[in-house]
């Protein structure tokens, strides 16, 4: 099987000076290698082929046989990377915490202990019978959040 870092490796050193950056890479026990990557601003497809002909070029298939794919992380995909987050800072987006709750809200910030978001939530409000509409803003640290995604209205 051939080893993930390898690959990302390879990757990096080609997309050096550029602003697409590596997202993930997997790798089947049969060496089906998927590497995702991402940018700053857009991937074409042009720049998937090229690095994907330059990784090709990196390995050897007479040493084990491979099969290669290289795409862009697309709208709506999983956020796996801090970079991802920062790029999409002020966004909505759609969080799905570990204990179930789903969360709509717009994207404030992100380091490495986790994102600050805010929304809106019905709290009970001191001298109303009725819970009002609050403006929140919560951190919540990457071990409670189980996926991020940009959230995208078609309304």
């Amino acid at each position: 099987m051939i080893d993930t870092k390898k690959i990302i490796e390879a990757a990096e050193r080609h997309l050096e000076g550029t602003d697409r950056f590596v997202v993930e890479c997997t790798c089947t026990p049969g060496n089906e290698i998927e590497l995702t990557i991402d940018s700053d601003t857009s991937v074409g497809i042009d720049a998937c082929a090229e690095l994907s002909r330059a990784i090709e070029a990196d390995l050897d298939r007479d040493a084990e046989d491979f099969s290669l794919t290289v795409a862009s992380a697309g709208i709506g995909s999983d956020l796996r990377t801090l970079r991802q987050y920062r790029k999409i800072t002020g966004r909505p987006v759609e969080v799905l915490l570990a204990n179930g709750v789903k969360i709509l809200a717009k994207l404030e910030a992100a380091d490495e202990q986790g994102i600050t978001l805010s929304y809106e939530e019905k709290q009970a409000v001191e001298g109303k019978k009725r819970k009002q509409l609050v403006q929140v803003t919560h951190t919540y640290p990457f071990a409670e959040i189980r996926y991020t995604r940009e959230w995208l209205d078609f309304k």
